[in-house]
């Protein structure tokens, strides 16, 4: 358990000693919330949806976690490649507490970064239903962080140099977000959209944002949401365990 601290620690530590990389963190979100949530909020109400703003928030706070959970687990990259990995794997301590302490790191991360992001939607104009839904909501944030940390501890545990980091990014990490509903709504979609859309596990975690914050248009039950969220969350880890002892330095 010692070793799952101190991993989850340096994670931490790496992340909020760098003011330099909050401030960075949070330019794409704000960036969305500006050009879109502003840009294309006349165009969303005059179609009779209600308030843009209110609507992809959550998408807008999901974004921010998932980018930060799934790039936590490709830092295994810059540790193999800087020695760190090779250090920390040949320490008397199992591969699964070093995999399980990453995550946890990385995770924590996402989720202070995605509160980082709520405030910043709660100043731009976006109202909760409730204030019990911003608890509830966090919660929801800790299941993607979770689910997308394992991700990216599997894949980080297969990719050998940073060649591989822009095909991730491209092919992967941006699907996931466009196709998640973070930007349109999930209700009304042709048949293939309906499929695609739905075997995304972020579109669950965004739905159950808008759920329980009361963000109008939420595609499925929250019950619905949560239970995806925890089994793809589980077989996503047990994958990143066992690809992350199977790791080669």
């Amino acid at each position: 358990m010692s070793a799952i601290y101190i991993l989850w620690l340096r994670e931490l530590k790496r992340y909020t000693r760098s003011r330099a990389q909050i401030v960075a963190s949070l330019g794409q979100p704000l960036l969305y919330l500006l050009a879109l949530g502003f840009g294309l909020g006349p165009v969303f109400q005059r179609a009779g949806n209600g308030s843009y703003l209110q609507f992809m928030a959550p998408g807008v706070i999901g974004m921010s976690v998932l980018f930060s959970s799934i790039f936590s687990g490709l830092g295994l990259l810059w540790d193999r490649q800087f020695g760190f990995l090779k250090e920390t794997l040949v320490a008397p301590v199992s591969r699964l507490q070093i995999m399980i302490g990453r995550t946890l790191g990385g995770a924590t991360v996402a989720v202070i970064q995605g509160m980082l992001v709520m405030v910043i939607c709660l100043i731009a104009g976006f109202r909760p239903a409730h204030l019990w839904a911003i608890p509830l909501a966090l919660g929801f944030m800790v299941l993607i962080a979770l689910l997308f940390a394992a991700l990216g501890m599997a894949i980080g545990s297969g990719l050998q140099d940073m060649q591989g980091f822009q095909l991730i990014m491209n092919f992967l990490v941006m699907p996931i977000y466009f196709l998640s509903g973070a930007l349109f709504p999930l209700k009304n979609q042709g048949v293939v959209m309906k499929y695609v859309t739905h075997a995304d596990p972020l579109a669950y975690g965004i739905d159950g944002m808008r759920n329980v914050l009361g963000s109008p248009l939420a595609a499925f039950d929250t019950r619905l949401d949560l239970l995806v969220l925890v089994l793809v969350g589980c077989v996503l880890l047990a994958f990143g365990a066992y690809r992350f002892h199977k790791i080669e330095i």
